[in-house]
């Protein structure tokens, strides 16, 4: 239209601001906080998150790395610190700027963790503290799981009387090392446990290597003194040769002679816990919102979602949201280690908690929000990033990948689905598996989990042609009924080395076997003979070995294999033969083949085939 001028159009410029200050921003951070936090226009982000072909709502959560772009473009480094880190940060800022900003910090109970080789008698020290059963339960006595429990002293004559101590007792097979380095992490004190009459074994040396990893004192319980054989006098020169060296020698670590059994110093041991946990000075803030972290998850049938919980500091109370890992909650009830309902959780308390909208991982961080809805979208978030980072695992195709496909043309693999009763041991597992892969046989994980075996894996096992590990779980009745219908192989444990011990054992049947070759002798064709109704005969003399009438043979001419099969007849003279020994003439037709030839040299072998190993 003449005379019409239109509008100027909305520009955003490309150019970034220069860099003038810093800021610190959260994984998942949201566009409207960002904006805030940089202090501009939520518009503005978003019109530069449109000019980076990302469609944003106000209310849509940013990856750090996206976040941290975006700040640059308006003029702004960036520090990203997870969402534990900013919900403690606000938590001390709100107690600093309170009316009684002063508030009161109290000592708090030592978490002390038991270490030591397996059958060194941890759990039994533990259950003589506790003065309960805990290993009569354990499959072949072994402890699978992390427990915790709250100890309190009762003998009125000890100086610590009253005080209390939170024992982790964590498993002792090697197989749970990841899970006995998650247990060094949240613990003050390592009680090393070294039975008298074995000495220092190799998941000793393991043990001392975590507990200096995290830097965490140690003390040390020579166990089983009463034995005749016991010599704790050895132990404690093998001990000092790797840098524990006793007190009374002119060292540093605390060695208590103990006696599982027979109860003898138990009372010296948690003295000696204390007096260490003293000079650490172990404090902690219970007024505050509770941190702590996830030391076992599992799915109860009738309760769902349960997880223990070591509150590190602060106080849980029941009814508090929470978020840990990718799960978020609110606690609607608590357990201690003895069953018993609890309204509210001191610092340094073990807790079983309901509440949880998922499973967490153990180690995951546990930390209490005031916000819900805040809670949520974080966990929202979490949850999508680790959906991306399975998604791109499980379908990413790419010309290295299709080079790895072709260069493992030769690998067999073997599918699991692998279903556990408590997450920490499912993880174990999974790294367990994974490590047992080699470049014969490759193990797949194809789904893990925590509860019992259901149809929905029955019927994934079916399809992908897999093979169900059930640990200290069963299959649901409808599930066992469609595994047999589908013939799907289910596997059931509750010992860890049985089942490492089992799926060696398939790998080695899922390879095929080796096929060896014996030799057995050769002859040499010094005529042929043609016979109606029996084809080709060679008129051979023996030069080598042995030829037998069951014998497989290859015919070599100028030293070629021209053809590979059995002997069709042996005879010596007009008679049948079973075998012919070098020198020795005979005739010999070889099954299905009559192109023999004068000075064709006829080889004959025994094929074997041999299980293949597939475990070095």
């Amino acid at each position: 239209m003449k005379g019409y001028t239109p509008p100027p159009r909305m520009v955003v410029s490309n150019e970034p601001m220069p860099i003038t200050r810093n800021i610190t921003i959260t994984e998942g951070i949201s566009v409207k906080d960002l904006a805030e936090k940089l202090d501009i226009r939520v518009k503005d982000v978003i019109s530069r998150l449109l000019g980076r072909g990302v469609f944003a709502t106000v209310n849509q959560t940013l990856d750090a790395e996206l976040a941290s772009e975006m700040a640059r473009f308006f003029g702004a480094e960036t520090n990203v610190i997870s969402f534990e880190e900013q919900a403690s940060k606000d938590i001390d800022a709100a107690a600093g700027s309170g009316e009684d900003s002063a508030i009161e910090v109290t000592p708090r109970p030592p978490v002390v963790t038991i270490m030591g080789h397996v059958d060194h008698g941890k759990t039994t020290l533990l259950d003589s503290i506790r003065l309960t059963s805990v290993a009569e339960g354990e499959a072949g006595g072994i402890t699978q799981h992390i427990g915790a429990y709250k100890v309190r002293i009762t003998d009125k004559e000890s100086p610590a009387f009253g005080r209390e101590i939170v024992f982790l007792d964590t498993p002792g097979h090697e197989a749970f090392t990841r899970m006995r380095s998650r247990g060094a992490k949240a613990t003050d004190i390592v009680v090393l446990v070294v039975a008298a009459d074995d000495g220092v074994m190799p998941q000793t040396v393991e043990a001392i290597d975590h507990a200096h990893a995290a830097e965490v004192p140690i003390i040390v319980a020579v166990n089983k003194v009463d034995k005749p054989d016991a010599m704790p006098d050895r132990v404690k020169k093998q001990l000092a040769d790797r840098g524990l060296v006793p007190e009374e020698w002119g060292g540093k670590t605390v060695f208590v002679d103990v006696s599982a059994k027979k109860k003898t110093n138990l009372n010296l041991l948690m003295e000696m816990i204390c007096l260490v946990a003293d000079l650490a000075e172990l404090k902690a803030t219970p007024e505050r919102a509770a941190t702590g972290v996830v030391l076992e998850a599992k799915l109860d049938r009738g309760r769902g979602p349960v997880a223990t919980v070591l509150v590190q500091n602060g106080t849980l109370v029941a009814g508090d949201n929470f978020v840990v890992g990718n799960v978020f909650g609110k606690v609607r009830a608590m357990f201690d280690d003895r069953g018993g309902a609890m309204q509210s959780a001191p610092p340094s308390t073990p807790v079983e908690i309901l509440g949880l909208e998922g499973l967490p991982q153990a180690g995951d961080q546990f930390v209490v929000v005031a916000d819900r809805d805040k809670a949520r979208g974080i966990s929202e978030y979490r949850e999508q990033k680790a959906r991306e980072a399975a998604l791109a695992k499980s379908s990413r195709v790419s010309l290295e990948g299709l080079a790895e496909q072709i260069k493992t043309a030769g690998t067999k693999e073997l599918n699991i689905i692998l279903k556990g009763d408590v997450q920490g041991s499912v993880e174990v597992l999974s790294d367990l598996l994974s490590r047992l892969s080699n470049e014969k046989v490759r193990l797949r994980l194809l789904r893990s989990g925590v509860g019992a075996i259901t149809e929905t894996d029955v019927l994934l096992a079916s399809a992908s042609n897999a093979i169900i590990i059930g640990f200290n779980v069963r299959p649901e009745r409808k599930a066992q009924e469609l595994a047999e219908q589908e013939e799907v192989d289910i596997r059931l444990h509750s010992i860890i080395y049985e089942l490492q011990d089992e799926i060696k054992r398939a790998m080695t049947g899922l390879l095929e076997p080796t096929i060896k070759e014996t030799y057995q002798g050769r002859a040499e064709v010094l005529e042929t003979f043609r016979i109606p109704k029996v084809g080709t005969i060679a008129g051979c003399r023996v030069t080598d070995g042995v030829i037998k009438n069951n014998s497989e043979v290859r015919l070599l001419r100028d030293n070629v294999v021209v053809f590979k099969g059995k002997v069709g007849s042996l005879r010596r003279f007009k008679d049948d033969a079973k075998e012919v020994t070098n020198g020795m003439e005979c005739g010999i037709s070889i099954a299905n083949y009559g192109d023999i030839k004068a000075r064709d040299v006829i080889e004959a072998f025994a094929t074997e085939r041999i299980a293949a190993e597939a475990m070095v």
